[in-house]
């Protein structure tokens, strides 16, 4: 299993400091950052095999994986036209999406717990997707629509007479088997050539669902601890809510 992990872009939402912007997954919460947690819990999961796509201050995250020396060595794709959107990123990384195994892709910017991670990695290969039922309502969280087990919706807004009976916000973790991610990384190449490189790469995961060529299991991850860091209000309600929340990180050799 291989983790590719989206950290390219500028989190211009989040408004930082005039001279002090860094990539939003060098944010620390507690004594590591939402980087570190990543590759905790990556490792309790006997996933070695980490792709850090980066493209905004990539420097930056290169110097954070040096300065904890990570073992083994996390590889790096930069992304340089990351202002665009992050179906860019994910083609950036095609070799890593077709290597073969299952791969897992993640947003980079958010703090979880492991009872989030841990049935994202559960199991043999598979395709499976997270949903979370307790979410605030609105136009930010992408939704994730579900009918008799079957994913038939992963937007932010939702289709008028859309039929289904299950609806939540995607936690933004996937995990693909081989055949599928090599599918993904063909969908995410066509977007590019199409003149489509600013979407977000859930639009591509959407076209996938629904072209039904693949089964997804649906791990259902309602209350278990997590956000995604978009906003400032964002990093506080992660210190204040969140954090209190997550159990300790296992601790590593490096």
């Amino acid at each position: 299993m291989r983790a590719i992990i989206l950290a390219a872009g500028m989190g211009l939402r989040l408004v930082q400091p005039e001279g002090q912007q860094k990539p939003k997954c060098l944010l620390k919460f507690g004594d590591a950052s939402l980087l570190e947690r990543h590759l905790h819990y990556l490792k309790g999961a006997g996933v070695d095999e980490v792709v850090f796509v980066t493209g905004f201050k990539s420097e930056q995250i290169a110097a954070e994986l040096d300065s904890i020396d990570w073992k083994p060595a996390c590889e790096i794709v930069v992304n340089d036209e990351f202002t665009l959107g992050s179906v860019l990123s994910v083609h950036t990384a095609r070799d890593a999406m077709t290597r073969g195994g299952d791969v897992l892709l993640m947003d980079a910017d958010v703090l979880y717990d492991e009872r989030i991670f841990d049935p994202l990695v559960a199991g043999e290969s598979v395709n499976r997707l997270l949903i979370d039922r307790d979410f605030e309502a609105g136009d930010e969280p992408v939704k994730l629509c579900i009918e008799n087990g079957v994913p038939v919706e992963l937007r932010k807004q939702v289709a008028a007479g859309l039929t289904y009976d299950t609806i939540g916000e995607s936690v933004g973790f996937f995990r693909f088997d081989q055949q599928t991610a090599t599918r993904l990384a063909e969908i995410c190449a066509d977007y590019v050539a199409t003149g489509r490189a600013k979407m977000p790469h859930e639009e591509a995961v959407r076209d996938l669902l629904q072209e039904q060529s693949a089964k997804f299991d649906i791990a259902d991850v309602t209350g278990a601890p997590w956000i995604e860091i978009d906003f400032q209000n964002d990093v506080t309600r992660a210190a204040d809510e969140v954090l209190p929340q997550l159990q300790p990180l296992r601790q590593f050799a490096g």
